[in-house]
């Protein structure tokens, strides 16, 4: 218990957990901000024909910069990661010494423009599957990053039928067309229709007119003899 008279200093409020998420959102963004991306591009497949020379895209960004950057690709062979190649980038200026170690496959990237694409030559078969592009800039603290790119070897690009489609764009413009003359024949059938009702009231009154003449009513033409005078 406190002495009489001491007063007792009242707990001081810790930060609220409010601010604290904001804080940690904050951080993790701008971590996430400056973390390296590998880049494999919109489309990460590719179907080629046997025998073909083809093209594996990959490039990488950093908002931080590189120094030191070690890349590879690798092929996914019956579950094994097998190494295609690999080197490390000094700097964004350096083109990288790179060791190969599959046949038939070539560097191409450069490092232009953040450039580290392979190309493979004389396709087969075998070369079908899955390709890993990965890097690991020291910049991050050694964080792995990695993008998959799947080839697809055939014996020859399939052909789209576009019968489906041209079928569907048949029904669909004669369905406009039928619509739009359905359209036309109604307006022209109903001003045909309009015109003969102007008619039809032209003549009533015409005949309505005539009727009244005959009758010898009032308005009418008729001509009218005065009553003799009786002598």
């Amino acid at each position: 218990m406190a002495a009489p008279g001491v007063g007792v200093e009242p707990p001081r409020p810790g930060p609220s957990r409010t601010a604290v998420g904001l804080i940690f959102s904050v951080l993790l963004g701008t971590w996430s901000a400056q973390a390296l991306e590998m880049l494999v591009g919109k489309i990460p497949f590719l179907e080629a024909v046997n025998g073909s020379t083809v093209m594996l895209p990959c490039t990488y960004a950093s908002c931080i910069g590189i120094e030191n950057l070690y890349f590879n690709w690798q092929f996914n062979e019956n579950g094994t990661m097998q190494k295609v190649c690999d080197s490390t980038i000094v700097s964004e200026s350096d083109v990288p010494h790179v060791t190969i170690y599959r046949e038939r496959v070539e560097f191409i990237g450069k490092n232009r423009a953040n450039n580290i694409s392979i190309l493979l030559w004389n396709i087969t078969f075998e070369d079908g599957g899955e390709y890993t592009c990965f890097g690991r800039n020291p910049k991050e603290k050694g964080k792995n990053h990695s993008a998959i790119f799947h080839l697809i070897v055939v014996d020859e690009l399939r052909v789209v039928d576009k019968t489906l489609t041209i079928i569907i764009a048949t029904c669909v413009g004669g369905a406009i067309a039928a619509l739009m003359g359905f359209m036309l024949l109604k307006n022209l059938t109903l001003f045909i229709l309009s015109k003969l009702e102007e008619k039809n009231k032209e003549c009533l009154v015409t005949s309505s007119g005539i009727d009244n003449t005959e009758n010898g009513l009032s308005g009418s033409k008729a001509d009218t003899k005065p009553t003799p005078k009786k002598k």
